[in-house]
């Protein structure tokens, strides 16, 4: 065995995580001075900051002007259920999923709703489902990238233009890194945690002008608890869609918000942001094609994400441990790559096959993931002999 001698130019930021992800470059503290701490969100000075987020969200992402964008609280989870409980029950629904967030979408469908008219197309990680059997006629509920397994849909293509359903899009891991077609979709989520390394607990739910009929036209059958109530009165409640949030929201998390779009304007926009993504999936496959050990658990180029990249190992020796040894040598290169402050987080997700994930978005330098790369040799190579030497 050809021993990997240790890297001595390490990643100047180990931040691999894939949620909460990495701050943009040159972040500090400073950021966060224009906070309006101590103020209520509903003072002149709380709302005009929830208001810029909005308007900053939709120049950055060229939003239609005649589109609804609301904060919400819980995340994307959080949006992501508004939208289910609000306004499925009016159509048959397609369910897609093919990692753990879309598997989610469909036990809340199927088992939380009780749903009865529901189609399911899954796919194992690491692959897509066939996506011409969607009928966009009926509602579709799916994640454009499947963040635990390094999946994301190419294109929009498969979903037509006359639909009369409504397009549900859970885009936490895809939006700003990825071209968002907004004609081919109706509800649009994602978190703040996720490509511009936002703080956590915030949610954004964007609303075509489809879902607001939706919304104003069918009340569904079953309690809405408050949090999830988007109309009164048969009418969209605009104050969420104009900085009035339904629950408090962190002061400090929108200014830092603020904070990740203005870095997204100053780097040349979405333009510029799928860009920094795309070139670290470059950078990350050019490796990966040179490797004699791993390889993307994506196999098709087309589908494999520039965001959540997902590696699994493919050595010899690997194939022929245990499951609960594989799972246990993944782990060890992990901990061995946090332990020396190289990359933190990027285990495999629990539920995915064993390996490697590693965040790649717009806040991550390219420079950082080709200094991450031999360093990932490395560890492998430490690894593999640690396992090799306990089989003799």
């Amino acid at each position: 065995m050809t021993e990997v001698p240790r890297p001595s130019v390490r990643p100047a930021n180990p931040n691999f995580s894939s949620g909460p992800c990495a701050k943009r470059p040159g972040w500090t503290v400073d950021a966060l001075k224009g906070t309006p701490a101590g103020r209520s969100h509903r003072a002149k000075i709380g709302k005009a900051k929830l208001e810029e987020v909005i308007d900053r969200t939709r120049a950055v992402l060229g939003i239609p002007a005649d589109w609804r964008i609301g904060i919400v609280p819980a995340s994307d989870t959080g949006a992501v259920e508004m939208a289910l409980w609000s306004l499925l029950g009016a159509r048959g629904i397609d369910a897609v999923a093919w990692e753990s967030f879309g598997e989610g979408w469909i036990t809340d469908i199927t088992t939380q709703l009780k749903l009865p008219d529901v189609r399911t197309f899954t796919a194992p990680y690491g692959e897509l489902p066939d996506l011409s059997q969607i009928d966009a006629d009926r509602d579709v509920v799916f994640t454009w990238n499947g963040t635990t397994a390094g999946v994301r849909v190419p294109d929009g293509d498969w979903i037509k233009a006359g639909r009369r359903g409504l397009t549900i899009c859970d885009a936490t891991s895809a939006v700003f890194a990825m071209a968002m077609p907004w004609d081919k979709l109706d509800v649009v989520t994602w978190s703040w945690q996720k490509v511009l390394g936002g703080e956590g607990a915030h949610g954004m739910l964007v609303l075509s002008p489809r879902a607001v009929e939706r919304l104003e036209s069918y009340t569904p059958p079953w309690p809405l608890p408050k949090i999830f109530r988007m109309t009164k009165g048969g009418k969209l409640i605009e104050g969420i869609f104009q900085g009035e949030t339904i629950n408090t929201p962190s002061m400090i998390a929108v200014e830092d918000q603020i904070d990740a779009l203005r870095w997204a304007e100053s780097v040349g926009g979405l333009e510029a942001l799928i860009r920094r993504s795309e070139a670290n999936l470059a950078a990350m496959s050019r490796w990966v094609e040179a490797s004699d050990w791993a390889s993307f658990l994506a196999r098709d180029p087309k589908v494999r994400s520039c965001t959540s990249i997902c590696l699994v190992i493919k050595a010899p020796f690997f194939a022929r441990l245990s499951p609960d040894d594989q799972a246990a040598a993944a782990k060890k290169i992990a901990s061995l790559l946090d332990k020396e402050g190289i990359a933190y987080d990027i285990g495999s997700y629990r539920d995915a096959p064993a390996g490697l994930r590693v965040w790649a978005g717009a806040t991550v330098e390219t420079a950082d993931i080709e200094r991450l790369l031999p360093w990932l040799d490395w560890a492998f190579a430490r690894v593999r002999a640690e396992f090799e030497a306990k089989a003799r």
